[in-house]
C-alpha cells in the first residue's frame, strides 16, 4: 500500500493519496483543481491507475469550475450531494484494488459531508474546523453536526485515526479519543450547550 498527504502550504488544504501498489489502483480524497498537474505527476510516477475522486465536502459556489476541472483526472467523483442514497445504514464501500473505502454520511459542516474510511483512518473534511474552515466561518446545519460527530465517528474506536481537510496548528491526524477528550466544542459539552455556542458564533471569520 502506498499513502501519501500533500499540504498546500498556502491555502493549508490537506489532499490525501491512497494507493493498492500491486494492483496499481489508487483513491485521491479532497483534491483540489490548483493542484492538478502535481497529482497527475504523482499518479503517473507510480503508474497508477485513479478509481476514486472523494470529497468530504466542497464550497464549489466560492470556487466556480472546480468540479469540471476534477472531472479531468478521470475517475468517479463521490460527493455528498450527488450520491445515490446510502444504505439505511448510512454507510456503503467503495473499492479499489484489494482495500475497500467505507463511505460514511456525516452532514453538518456542510448539509452534505462525507467522511471515508480506510483501514484505521477516517478522512472527515471540515468536521472538526468549527472556526478554522477559510470558506465558511460556522456549522451550516450545527444539530447534524452533533449527530455526526457523536453518534457516528464518537462511536469509533479510540485509536481511530482522523484525517482533516484543513491544517489546524499545522496538524493532520488526531484520533477519536483526543477528539472527544478535548475538541474545545464538543469535549465535556452536552447538546444544547454546544447549540448555544454554535449559534452564538459570528456570520463571518
Amino acid at each position: 500500500m502506498y499513502f501519501r498527504i500533500l499540504n498546500n502550504e498556502v491555502s493549508g488544504a490537506l489532499t490525501y493519496l491512497l494507493a493498492d501498489q500491486d494492483a496499481r489502483e489508487a483513491v485521491l480524497v479532497d483534491p483540489h483543481a490548483c493542484d492538478l498537474p502535481v497529482l497527475a505527476a504523482l499518479l503517473a510516477d507510480r503508474d497508477l491507475r485513479l478509481r476514486w475522486v472523494l470529497r468530504t465536502h466542497h464550497h464549489d459556489a466560492l470556487q466556480p469550475g472546480e468540479p469540471e476541472q476534477l472531472a479531468l483526472l478521470g475517475a468517479s467523483v463521490v460527493q455528498g450531494d450527488t450520491l445515490a442514497a446510502l444504505p439505511s445504514s448510512g454507510a456503503a464501500a467503495l473499492p479499489f484494488g484489494a482495500e475497500l473505502v467505507r463511505v460514511l454520511m456525516t452532514p453538518g459542516h456542510t448539509s452534505h459531508c462525507l467522511s471515508f474510511g480506510w483501514r484505521d483512518r477516517l478522512f472527515c473534511g471540515g468536521l472538526f474546523a468549527i472556526t478554522a474552515c477559510p470558506h465558511q466561518p460556522r456549522p451550516a446545519e450545527p444539530e447534524a453536526l452533533w449527530d455526526s460527530v457523536t453518534q457516528r465517528i464518537f462511536t469509533l474506536p479510540d485509536e481511530t485515526l482522523l484525517f482533516a481537510g484543513h491544517e489546524q496548528r499545522a496538524r493532520a491526524v488526531s484520533t477519536v479519543q483526543e477528539q472527544r477528550r478535548w475538541h474545545p466544542y464538543f469535549a465535556g459539552q452536552t447538546r444544547d450547550e454546544f447549540l448555544a455556542r454554535m449559534a452564538a458564533l459570528p456570520e463571518k471569520n
